[in-house]
């Protein structure tokens, strides 16, 4: 179905105009569906993953074999997030000013889409289509922040490797409710 603002009512989160495709690293966080904890907990402030966010750490890990324009770097699966850093290397010369039938192949959306879906596979072979929480995974949507310097980089990095540590004041952490 198209898009249409009278029925769906949607705002876009992201940058109009902006290339996802192109070189450039970009900050991901994927959440899951009603933040549920599907990926293991933090004890000691270290995240211990249970089987799901083992394999969710594995399918982050072999994104360059689906995406070989893509490198890792900083990465965390959290209790119900997964946050990291990807970098595009190589400029796709989309234009997203011109129409496309479908979404192009190397933007940051289709990476985290092939994301989801290997996760969504996982869950769905281990669980026979009953998920813990219901028919979905993962929140529709992602949120990703366009690296622009090094400070920024260097303190997203910081965030993502302290985010265990600081478990108890993420706005994500919906143990005390």
């Amino acid at each position: 179905m198209k898009y249409n603002p009278n029925i769906h009512h949607r705002k876009s989160i992201r940058v109009t105009g902006y290339d996802y495709s192109q070189t450039g690293l970009y900050f991901i966080t994927i959440c899951t569906q009603n933040h549920h904890y599907l990926f293991g907990e933090i004890k000691n402030d270290q995240m211990l993953l249970n089987n799901a966010g083992v394999h969710a750490n594995q399918c982050w890990a072999d994104i360059p074999q689906h995406f070989p324009n893509v490198k890792l770097h900083e990465q965390v699966v959290m209790p119900n997030h997964v946050h990291g850093i990807l970098e595009i290397v190589g400029a796709n010369n989309y234009s997203p000013s011109i129409p496309q039938r479908r979404s192009p192949s190397k933007t940051i959306g289709s990476i985290v889409r092939g994301y989801k879906i290997g996760v969504t596979k996982w869950f769905r072979t281990n669980f026979k289509n009953k998920f813990p929480v219901g028919k979905n995974v993962w929140q529709r949507n992602h949120w990703d922040h366009i690296i622009r310097n090094d400070n920024d980089y260097l303190e997203i990095s910081q965030y993502i490797q302290n985010n265990p540590l600081t478990w108890n004041n993420d706005k994500l952490n919906r143990s005390g409710e």
